[in-house]
């Protein structure tokens, strides 16, 4: 497809795939889902249900930003690496603490 080369390569090949309007909802899809992950490893707290539903609306409309910026910049491999690394740091404190525990 023509006007391709400066869209982000995932992004690149759904449209390729599947068109663009389904391309735009699959990596919206990614994105909003890659975000409640990262948020949940790296910076969730106990908050109430109503604050919940606050965090995770903004994260919604948040990725509609997120979205747009993917067009040239590489957002959701790089959401996806800090979710590498926050479960790996989430595995790592699981395993120290169990050793300080014996």
């Amino acid at each position: 497809m023509e006007g391709l080369e400066h869209v982000s390569p995932l992004l690149g090949a759904l449209i390729n795939g599947v068109g663009v309007t389904w391309a735009v909802r699959i990596y919206w899809l990614i994105l909003v889902l890659l975000s409640i992950f990262v948020y949940n490893l790296g910076f969730a707290k106990k908050l109430s249900f109503g604050k919940n539903v606050i965090v995770y609306i903004s994260l919604i409309v948040g990725s509609l930003l997120l979205l747009i910026l993917s067009y040239q910049l590489p957002v959701v491999e790089s959401l996806f690496v800090a979710a590498l690394i926050l479960g790996i740091y989430k595995i790592r404190l699981r395993m120290h603490k169990k050793e300080s525990e014996m």
